[in-house]
């Protein structure tokens, strides 16, 4: 089973990042034809999550519905670092996605691409585990 751990550096404390092409990368190098490939975050304040490509705008809707459904400074674990709210938002969006692949490509649409969601940054490193599932012959 193919693997590999990408790693992304964040600038901002929330940002939705397009790794996209990343994934795509990895996914190449694995001469896969049919199968599911799942991208995880490690880490209990990001997420990651499959969203419309066009432009920012999306992405930064994702960023203030958040912030308005999981303000910051409210929460009982914020009494331990501050961060009470990226765990919730962290948990609400998932710390993974799968996506098939289709004649060895990612099986997204046009307007689809894959994002890494910070909600507790900037840090210097993200790692996100790409894992392939071939399909057995």
């Amino acid at each position: 089973m193919p693997q590999e751990i990408i790693n992304i550096k964040t600038t901002k404390r929330e940002e939705l990042y397009d790794i996209t092409e990343k994934v795509r990368s990895v996914l190449s190098k694995c001469k896969v034809n049919t199968g599911v490939i799942n991208i995880y975050v490690l880490g209990a304040t990001a997420g990651i999550m499959i969203q419309e490509n066009w432009d920012n705008s999306v992405q930064n809707d994702v960023i203030t519905l958040l912030k308005k459904l999981i303000p910051q400074g409210v929460w009982e674990h914020d009494k331990q670092d501050g961060n009470g709210d990226s765990h919730l938002k962290s948990g609400l969006v998932s710390p993974s996605e799968s996506i098939p692949i289709i004649d060895g490509r990612l099986g997204l649409s046009r307007w689809q691409n894959i994002f890494l969601c910070e909600f507790d940054g900037p840090r210097k490193s993200r790692e996100i585990a790409i894992t392939i599932l071939k399909e057995r012959n």
